[in-house]
């Protein structure tokens, strides 16, 4: 690896190492309360942005470039793995992703096929390509996956859901079901995530955005083993991010000694808002990324920094943090609140 790329803001605090300054890049950094974004998205659909690498690649780099990010993440979204297992997707306008013929079976399960991503994703390569050509040498490639219990749940519910009913119907009640579905979306997403590591990327984070609906014990049992193998196989090429929403009672467990050696531990764990950020630490987690409200982005801009002064005064002291927000950025935020929040904490300023 480059050493401008290595000895970055972000790979340094992935590491646990410190840093003349925090990092920060923004999870939905490039999205719709962009201009530059949405002149964008007019000319296309949703899903033909994910799959046009020179549209997905200007996006991902207009947000680095605006907001001055120290870290790039590669425009995509995680369900597009699916279409080439057999699943038919579609986002609908104002309501989100579709999935017109969900999994609710051993049968289907049986049916899904499982193609090499690098065959049947190349957009994904040529967008990471594109992306990293364009960048400065200086600043990292961020890729990422869905992490299995939350593709099962998009699967199998047919998009987002409260209650995950047919997910957990399946999980508790065809354990054996369940099972080979993890095996396959686990073997899925390893090799995407290997694949876009060979395309180019300096890290990689696995989104778990629905297994906040599990209790500790279901955690344990039913999502947490996958999640560990996808981490063992990524792990040592790259810095490892996992990150999930409302994972607070089930954080404990990924750094576990007792659920698994080091070598099945992300690198980095992502906060959410609900959690304390120096829980990240206390829990064993080397480097720990988070967790501004991204509601609070809305405010002024004085409560904005001050927010976010919080934030930095809970890392104080300790290595390996890297600043972001509990969730992806909302469509309508403020853009100048943003590059205003970038700035502040770049300059370790207190409101």
């Amino acid at each position: 690896m480059d050493q401008r790329l290595h000895n970055s803001y972000f790979l340094k605090a992935c590491r646990g190492e410190r840093a003349d300054r925090t990092p920060v890049w923004l999870m939905r950094q490039a999205g719709r309360y962009m201009p530059e974004y949405r002149a964008i998205r007019a000319k296309t659909t949703f899903l033909g942005l994910c799959k046009t690498p020179e549209l997905a690649a200007q996006v991902t780099l207009d947000a680095q470039r605006i907001l001055g990010v120290d870290a790039a993440i590669l425009f995509a979204d995680l369900l597009p793995i699916l279409e080439p297992m057999g699943f038919k997707l579609t986002y609908e306008e104002g309501e989100g992703p579709k999935i017109h013929n969900p999994l609710r079976t051993a049968a289907d399960i049986g049916a899904l096929k499982a193609p090499d991503p690098r065959q049947s994703m190349p957009f994904v390569g040529g967008a990471i390509d594109l992306i990293r050509r364009g960048l400065p040498g200086d600043i990292p490639l961020i890729g990422f996956a869905g992490a299995p219990f939350t593709l099962a749940a998009y699967a199998i519910e047919g998009g987002g859901s409260k209650n995950h009913i047919h997910t957990k119907s399946l999980m508790l009640g065809d354990p054996g079901a369940w099972r080979a579905l993890m095996q396959h979306f686990t073997r899925q997403i390893t090799d995407y995530l290997l694949a876009q590591i060979e395309w180019g990327v300096q890290a990689v984070q696995l989104f778990d955005s629905w297994v906040g609906c599990l209790s500790p014990a279901d955690y344990r049992e039913h999502a947490l083993p996958w999640v560990k193998q996808v981490i063992a196989a990524v792990k040592g090429k790259v810095p490892v991010i996992y990150f999930g929403t409302g994972t607070a009672t089930l954080l404990p467990l990924v750094f576990d000694p007792a659920l698994g050696a080091q070598d099945t531990q992300p690198d980095v764990v992502g906060i959410d808002w609900h959690t304390p950020l120096q829980r990240g630490w206390e829990i064993g987690a080397k480097a720990v990324q988070g967790n501004l409200d991204p509601v609070c982005l809305f405010a002024p801009r004085q409560a904005v920094l001050h927010k976010a002064a919080e934030v930095l005064e809970a890392a104080k002291g300790r290595t390996g943090h890297i600043f972001n927000l509990g969730h992806g950025i909302l469509p309508n935020t403020p853009v100048d609140n943003v590059r205003a929040l970038v700035d502040f904490v770049h300059a370790g300023l207190q409101a």
